[in-house]
């Protein structure tokens, strides 16, 4: 787990946030001392240090939207709102399940992709054998190449329209701030897709619920009252959980 947290927490952080403390360069004519190159280093370490925490608090609160429009969680937490809707359980399972259900699948399908983040750019970065701008560089390749994947040509050409781009003649030619929304609606739209599926079978046990009670007059009766037992029986007897979930993992592996 530690694995998978770290390239996608730090990584973007320290990108976009290099920690340079450099001693200073002294002048061809003078030789400082030892003692005078640790103070020099010190007061330059001492002088960046609340910029950088500063610059580092604030990308850290990007992290969320990272989470949520890179990744497949948005798609899982979408697709597992419509199911609560349909089985009419109001907040069963509640939105805290929900999330941390949804985060933790998106942490086992993201795996592999953040295990390459953290493989080819974090730790050559944390070693010091490239610089931070390389390893953003090197850290984006496999989340776009997973974006790329699950992205709707249609949706890429808008955004790329959209920002007057010109016609990218490789998959590298695609700039990323076009990549990202053209990814998330495309997600969007798979999810109220699967959405719509998961509310048909519920849909006509409400209706033949509502018919037979209308049939024997009892009018007075909420059909959700008798119709919600139904649907959780039904949910329950198919092992509805396994199935959405599995469906739901191999559609975004």
């Amino acid at each position: 787990m530690k694995r998978l947290l770290i390239p996608f927490v730090f990584f973007f952080a320290f990108a976009f946030a290099p920690i340079t403390i450099e001693a200073q360069q002294p002048k061809p004519s003078e030789t400082p001392t030892k003692s005078e190159q640790t103070i020099d280093i010190g007061k330059t370490a001492s002088t960046s240090s609340p910029l950088q925490i500063v610059v580092l608090l604030t990308l850290l609160s990007f992290i969320p939207a990272l989470l949520i429009s890179m990744t497949c969680f948005t798609r899982l937490i979408i697709v597992f709102h419509f199911l609560r809707q349909a089985l009419g359980t109001q907040e069963a399972p509640n939105n805290q399940v929900l999330l941390g259900l949804s985060l933790f699948i998106t942490l086992f399908v993201m795996g592999p992709t953040f295990k390459q983040v953290y493989d080819g750019a974090y730790k050559p970065m944390a070693d010091g054998e490239i610089s931070q701008s390389e390893a953003l560089e090197k850290g984006l390749v496999p989340l776009r190449a997973y974006m790329f994947k699950h992205t709707r040509e249609k949706d890429l050409t808008l955004f790329l329209r959209l920002s007057n781009s010109p016609r990218p003649n490789t998959v590298d030619d695609v700039p990323t701030t076009a990549l990202i929304p053209a990814y998330m609606i495309s997600e969007l739209k798979t999810a109220f897709q699967i959405g719509f599926v998961l509310f048909l079978p519920f849909l006509v046990i409400d209706l033949a619920v509502s018919s037979v009670l209308l049939s024997m007059g009892m009018m007075q009766l909420p059909p959700v009252i008798v119709s919600m037992p139904l649907k959780i029986l039904l949910f329950v007897m198919v092992d509805g959980w396994y199935l959405i979930v599995s469906s739901l993992v191999r559609s975004v592996m």
